[in-house]
Parts: structure tokens; C-alpha cells; sequence
């Protein structure tokens, strides 16, 4: 009886150690993204689900956040694992730059991949009488969520324009979709969107109202001072009734990750990402400008050795 008592505590010990050593392996991934009507939530959630189905053992989540400025603070306090940011926004980060949202120096940030660009947005209603900038002067305008990378941007811009928030009739901190719902009711006479090409708030509204796409000039974008600030185009046919490219910035994205994760997770995600790249060309049109070949250009932070080990594997870190 005793021998039998014994085999049965023996299997029941080897059971509990098996499922706490599982529990022990099991990993967390929580991709930190924005506001759902932009480009960042769509590309988390295909990161996400790549995650849960490729790495073994994980589980991974998107996270809905006000983007580029609360994803890095929240990486550097460790409630999440990966983030997408603005390449503004994360070298300010690195800098601790307290005006741009970030108090102090942001260390523990790591980086894992260059992604896309986004670009400077500005959208006005066609009877609203915007054409440039400068008509800008006494409207009513969104510049997106206070502090986000899209009013990083916004600030950056309106100054080297010669213009500051002040001059503006009313300025309004929203998200995307809900500065679309205000132009849509007139409630609005612009918006200020840095995204990817085609993010799908514009594409709303180019389809409810008449709009303009109000340009950038390149010698606007060079006083901006930053070369994270690049002068391009949007292309004609963007959006209904946009029939000609328009002069703007664009703005590279990175994934970021934090110290605190290992260096096998980071590889794996970085791995994984570019293993099912399609999966996440299929998330969003804006994502197939990512290329393996482009990953650790204009990083403005240290790589992850995970990440970097990766780089080493095909070639591009020697």
C-alpha cells in the first residue's frame, strides 16, 4: 500500500512539474499598436497572430494605445513587448526629450525593424476655402491625440511653415476616426493624419465629402531641421477625387522592443515577422513597403541582440 501511495505521489509531483515548467516556458506578447482607424492596429493585429500561431508557446495580443509616445513609455515600464513608433518620436525617446512627451531618457528601448513610412496627411474640405499652409490661419483643425507622433509632427510642421497652434481658429487632440466623424458633420475644417498611404480614415472621408489634400513643400520640410523628415509625394488617386500627386513628408516607422526581452523572443519575433511577411502585406497596403533589406536603416536606437542576430543569419549585419 505504501509503495503504491508512494508511486502515486511520485507521478502526481512529475505531472505538477511537467505543467509548471510549461506554464514557465509560456511567453507574453503584447504588440502595443493605435487608434484602430490607422495603420498601426491593423499591422498588430497580423503581428499578433503570426506571433500566436509561430512561436511556440506564446501568446500575443494587440493592444489599442494613442500610439508612437505612450507605446515607447509603456515599453520602457515593460507593459508590452513590441510597439510600432514614429522615428521622431523614438529618437526623442532615446533623448528624453520632456517637450515631446518624454521625461526622461528612455533606455531600456531596443530596436527590432524599420518598417514603413507614414506620411503628412493634411486634409481639408473642398468648400472649407484650405489650399496651403498658410490658409491654415483661423481654421478649425485635429492634429490627432495630444502627444502622439501625429502631433509631434504636426507641431514640427505648422512651425516650419512659419505657423504655431495659436494662429489656428480652434485646435482639436483626436484620433483619427473621430476628427473624420467632425469634418464629415462640418464641425471641421481640416485634419492632420501622419499614416501609412490609404489609411483607412482619409479613405472615409474621401468617400462622405469633396477634399483637398493640402501640400507640403519640400522647402518646408527641409526647415523642419530633422532628417527623419524626408520630402516626397503622395501619389495621384490616393484617395476619391485626389487626381494629382501632392507634395509632402514622410516619417519612417520602427518596430521597437525593450531590453527586458530575451534575446531568443526577440529573435524569434524578428524571425517570424519576416518569415510571414505576406500575412502582413495582407493587414494593410501601407506594410508592403517593408523589405527585410531595409531593417536596420535610420535606426535611431540600438538593436536588440536578438534582432541583430537575426540580421547576422541573412546577411545584412556582418
Amino acid at each position: 500500500m505504501r509503495l503504491i501511495r508512494k508511486i502515486g505521489l511520485a507521478l502526481s509531483l512529475g505531472t505538477a512539474l511537467a505543467s509548471s515548467t510549461a506554464l514557465a516556458q509560456q511567453q507574453f506578447v503584447n504588440v502595443l499598436t493605435g487608434g484602430q482607424s490607422g495603420v498601426y492596429y491593423p499591422m498588430g493585429v497580423a503581428l499578433s497572430q503570426i506571433y500566436a500561431k509561430a512561436i511556440p508557446n506564446t501568446r500575443s495580443t494587440a493592444q489599442v494605445t494613442k500610439a508612437s509616445a505612450e507605446n515607447l513609455n509603456l515599453l520602457q515600464a515593460g507593459r508590452g513587448e513590441l510597439a510600432m513608433a514614429l522615428g521622431d518620436s523614438v529618437s526623442d525617446a532615446w533623448k528624453g526629450d520632456a517637450e515631446a512627451g518624454f521625461k526622461t531618457k528612455l533606455d531600456k528601448l531596443r530596436g527590432l525593424s524599420a518598417t514603413y513610412n507614414n506620411y503628412i496627411q493634411i486634409v481639408a474640405n473642398a468648400d472649407s476655402g484650405i489650399k496651403t499652409l498658410a490658409d491654415l490661419k483661423g481654421k478649425r483643425i485635429s492634429v490627432g491625440a495630444a502627444k502622439s507622433g501625429t502631433e509631434l509632427n504636426a507641431r514640427a510642421i505648422l512651425k516650419a511653415a512659419g505657423l504655431s497652434y495659436a494662429d489656428l481658429g480652434k485646435v482639436e487632440y483626436l484620433p483619427f476616426g473621430e476628427s473624420v466623424e467632425l469634418m464629415k458633420n462640418r464641425q471641421l475644417d481640416a485634419t492632420l493624419q501622419s499614416a501609412g498611404l490609404g489609411v483607412a480614415s482619409i479613405r472615409d472621408l474621401a468617400t462622405s465629402v469633396k477634399i483637398i489634400v493640402i501640400p507640403v513643400p519640400a522647402d518646408v520640410v527641409k526647415k523642419v531641421g530633422d532628417e527623419a523628415y524626408q520630402a516626397t509625394v503622395i501619389p495621384a488617386n490616393t484617395y476619391a477625387g485626389q487626381t494629382a500627386e501632392v507634395a509632402t513628408a514622410a516619417i519612417p516607422n520602427f518596430l521597437v522592443t525593450h531590453s527586458g526581452v530575451s534575446d531568443e523572443l526577440a529573435y524569434q519575433m524578428t524571425k517570424t515577422m519576416y518569415g510571414n511577411i505576406d500575412t502582413l502585406y495582407a493587414a494593410h497596403n501601407a506594410a508592403k513597403a517593408i523589405k527585410s533589406e531595409n531593417a536596420i536603416k535610420g535606426m535611431p536606437i540600438p538593436l536588440h541582440p536578438g534582432a541583430a542576430k537575426y540580421y547576422k543569419e541573412v546577411g545584412l549585419i556582418k
